[in-house]
């Protein structure tokens, strides 16, 4: 799968390369100060991030030593590993757990926490895409198919959402997913070892684990207040990732209608959790670039954009991600002992 992402990826460049050359030129005449913005905005989507997971654990009163530097960090971090190894956000959510472990908070609580932050920023994803779509279908001049694929969206994070309600809401549930994950786990490794690894994954660990998750289920359901602080942090860590491709744009001279990027951020987004390039890398700039040029954006523009929008944004991740990860596996260790 990697190599035909290559492969396809190597044929857009090459079926594309007319527009390249005029992106590279677009490039050359970016404005520099409004770009200068995008370092901010990046921080402020990195903060925002944080805050998804750790409102809640204060809430829960389970952390409240970690400075806001320290969880922008941490967000930072998550990023990187998620960038760096591809594995649909489950790399992400194993090293914040094992980063959350060494300041105190047990596997299952953080797990929880992430899972909180995803489904807050689906919902929140949600309520932007409901706006977007209105105006998508006033504005009688955008392709229908634009606005077809945005309820499309809507649907499939609400059912994925809707999904993870129903799984963690019953401990029947919770156990048979444990059971299941515990075997298909094993079966895995079997798979990958040749058969020298029989078991590796204990049905018990796993149930406790899943059985921790049910108890803080029950108790957000009793008090849904708690998700009100993620959700506001999610709306704006999209409005913020959503208004650094914006100031490229202007960066550039264009101006792009943000209900667009809006629905192109969260197709691109869900495609990238299932590539099977690091970070989606290739795909998402792929479907950002079909999406506006579909809406009327000359190729040429969108590629500048959406380009230079996603190397500033993956040069931050990886320069400042990768020196704040390697101090984190000094100061706490190699991650032999990430708890399962």
């Amino acid at each position: 799968m990697s190599l035909l992402t290559v492969v396809v990826l190597v044929i857009i460049l090459v079926l594309s390369r007319d527009e390249l050359r005029q992106a590279w030129s677009l490039l050359g005449q970016a404005n520099l100060w409004l770009l200068a913005l995008l370092i901010p905005f990046q921080i402020m989507v990195y903060f925002a991030g944080g805050e998804m997971i750790f409102s809640y654990l204060r809430q829960k009163k389970i952390l409240n030593h970690v400075s806001r530097f320290e969880q922008t960090r941490i967000a930072l971090e998550l990023n990187l590993v998620n960038h760096i190894f591809p594995s649909g956000g489950v790399s992400g959510i194993s090293y914040t757990t094992w980063r959350l472990h060494k300041l105190g908070v047990n596997s299952a609580k953080s797990t929880f926490a992430q899972m909180i932050r995803y489904v807050t920023g689906f919902i929140a994803l949600v309520l932007l895409l409901i706006v977007a779509v209105v105006g998508l279908a006033i504005d009688g001049g955008v392709n229908r198919y634009i606005v077809a694929s945005s309820f499309l969206l809507v649907l499939v994070i609400v059912g994925l959402t809707f999904a993870l309600i129903v799984m963690f809401s019953s401990e029947k549930r919770m156990r048979d997913t444990a059971a299941w994950v515990a075997k298909a786990s094993n079966s895995f490794l079997r798979i990958i070892t040749f058969g020298r690894l029989k078991r590796a994954v204990s049905s018990i660990s796993v149930e406790k684990f899943f059985s921790e998750l049910h108890v803080d289920f029950q108790e957000l359901a009793a008090d849904k207040r708690l998700l009100i602080k993620p959700l506001l942090w999610g709306v704006v860590f999209t409005l913020f990732d959503i208004a650094m491709f914006m100031v490229a744009f202007w960066s550039l001279g264009a101006t792009v209608n943000p209900a667009i990027l809006l629905v192109g951020y969260g197709v691109a987004g869900l495609a990238s959790l299932v590539a099977f390039t690091p970070g989606g890398a290739g795909v998402y700039e792929v479907i950002m670039i079909f999406f506006l040029t579909m809406a009327g954006v000359t190729p040429s523009t969108a590629i500048a954009g959406i380009v230079l929008t996603r190397v500033i944004l993956l040069s931050g991740t990886i320069i400042f991600g990768y020196v704040f990860y390697q101090h984190a596996l000094i100061k706490y260790g190699k991650r032999t002992d990430t708890p399962v």
